[in-house]
C-alpha cells in the first residue's frame, strides 16, 4: 500500500517519511489512535516505504519488486501477528489464517475487529493472540532478511496477546535482531502490557479531517461533492463510519432498528416486548453487542442535542435524523444523564463478563422507569 492510498493524515505521512530519509527508524513503533483514523493503512504504507528499492520524496515507487510484493502482503520479510480464533487447531497462530488475512486486508485496510471475525464466520469467537504465537515470533525473526532492507512485523491489537506471547515479544523488543522493525497497531493502548509500551516509540494518529474524508469518499465510492461533505461531517473523523454511511451498511441499520425498538419498549413498558428485545440482544456476539450499546449511547446524545435546534451540532445520518426529530422530545434534562449512565454501566458489566441477559434486562427496566418518571414530572 502506498501513502497516497491512505486517506488524509498528511502530517503523519511526512513525519514517517522524514524518519526513513534521516535514517532514524526506531525498531519498535506503536501506532495508536481512534477507530477509523487509518492505523493499519498507515502501517502498511510505512512498511512498504521502508523496504522500497527506490523511495521517492513523498511515497514508495510502487513498481519495484519489493513494492509489488509488499503491496500484495507476500514479501518474505513482511510478517503479521493478529488475533485469531480456535477451530480444529487447539493452538492456533496467525500463520494458520494468513491467506484469509491477506484476502481480508487487501479488500479494504480500513476495518474493525468485528468485521475480521465476521469474515472468519466466527462472530461469537473471542479473538486472541494465543500462547504459541510467542514461539512463532521468535522463529520468524531469528532468520536473516531474504531480500528486504528490514524484516518487518506488524502486530495488530497487541492488547489481545496472551501473557506468554506478550513476554516473548517483550524479550525480542529488548534485544532486537539487526534491521528488524516492529509496528504495533492498537486503538486501545491502555490494554497493552506496560513493559511493551515502554519499549516502543508511540505515534498518535489523529482523527481524519472532514476535507480528507470527503475527498477519500469521492475517490473510492465516486459520490458527488455535496454528499461526500455531508457524510464527512457526521463521520467524526472516522473513515470506517463514513464508508458505512455511504454503503448503508446492514450492521448500522440493525443497530438503529434495535435502538428504536428498545426505546419504544421502554416507553410502552410492555414487559413481554422488553424480554423479546433482551433475548435478541443477548444472543448477539459480545463484541457486536458492545458496539450496539455504544451506538445507542451516541444516538441518545444526538437526540438530546437536537433539542437545541442547531443543525451543526447534530452528527446523524438522514435516516437517524428522521427518527431523532420525533424522539428528541422524550429526551431531556430530567432523564438524559441517567439514561446514558445505564447504557454505559451495562457496557462496563458486559466487558467484565457479567451475565449478559440479566445486565440487559436490568438496563431496559431502569430506562423504562426513567420514561415514566419523566412523564410524571412533565
Amino acid at each position: 500500500m502506498m501513502f497516497k492510498e491512505v486517506v488524509g493524515q498528511q502530517a503523519v505521512k511526512e513525519h514517517l517519511i522524514s524518519m526513513v530519509k534521516e535514517d532514524r527508524i526506531s525498531h519498535a513503533q506503536l501506532f495508536t489512535g481512534p477507530e477509523g483514523a487509518g492505523l493499519m493503512p498507515m502501517a502498511l504504507a510505512f512498511a512498504q516505504y521502508v523496504n522500497c528499492h527506490n523511495p521517492g520524496l513523498k511515497d514508495s515507487c510502487g513498481v519495484c519488486p519489493a513494492c509489488k510484493k509488499m503491496g500484495k502482503l507476500i514479501h518474505p520479510d513482511f510478517h503479521f501477528i493478529f488475533p485469531v480464533i480456535k477451530r480444529s487447531n487447539p493452538k492456533p497462530v496467525s500463520a494458520d489464517y494468513l491467506d484469509e488475512w491477506r484476502s481480508f486486508v487487501l479488500k479494504s485496510p480500513y476495518f474493525t475487529d468485528h468485521e475480521w471475525f465476521s469474515f472468519l464466520n466466527a462472530e461469537r469467537g473471542q479473538g486472541m493472540i494465543y500462547t504459541q504465537e510467542g514461539n512463532e515470533i521468535i522463529k520468524k525473526l531469528s532468520l536473516k532478511t531474504f531480500e528486504g532492507k528490514y524484516k518487518i512485523m506488524v502486530v495488530w491489537q497487541p492488547e489481545k496477546m496472551h501473557n506468554f506471547a506478550a513476554n516473548k515479544l517483550l524479550k525480542i523488543l529488548e534485544e532486537p535482531p539487526a534491521r528488524t522493525l516492529f509496528i504495533l497497531v492498537s486503538d486501545y493502548p491502555a490494554g497493552v502490557l506496560p513493559t511493551i509500551l515502554s519499549r516502543t516509540q508511540q505515534l498518535k494518529i489523529p482523527k481524519i479531517d472532514d476535507h480528507a474524508i470527503a475527498k477519500g469518499l469521492m475517490d473510492v465510492f465516486e459520490v458527488d461533492d455535496e454528499q461526500a461533505k455531508s457524510v464527512a461531517r457526521i463521520s467524526g473523523g472516522n473513515f470506517i463510519k463514513a464508508r458505512d454511511v455511504i454503503s448503508n451498511s446492514e450492521e448500522k441499520q440493525f443497530f438503529h432498528d434495535m435502538f428504536v425498538n428498545s426505546m419504544r419498549n421502554a416507553y410502552s413498558g410492555k414487559l413481554d416486548e422488553i424480554i423479546k428485545w433482551v433475548d435478541t440482544a443477548s444472543g448477539m456476539p459480545k463484541e457486536r453487542l458492545k458496539n450496539m450499546l455504544l451506538y445507542c449511547i451516541d444516538i441518545l446524545r444526538e437526540s438530546y442535542i437536537a433539542n437545541y435546534n442547531i443543525a451543526e451540532l447534530v452528527y446523524a445520518t438522514p435516516a437517524e435524523d428522521q427518527f431523532i426529530s420525533k424522539f428528541k422530545t422524550f429526551v431531556n434534562d430530567r432523564n438524559i444523564e441517567t439514561m446514558v449512565e445505564e447504557y454505559s454501566l451495562a457496557l462496563s458489566h458486559i466487558e467484565q463478563n457479567g451475565n449478559i441477559r440479566l445486565v440487559l434486562f436490568d438496563m431496559s427496566m431502569k430506562v423504562s422507569s426513567l420514561f415514566r418518571i419523566s412523564n410524571q414530572l412533565a
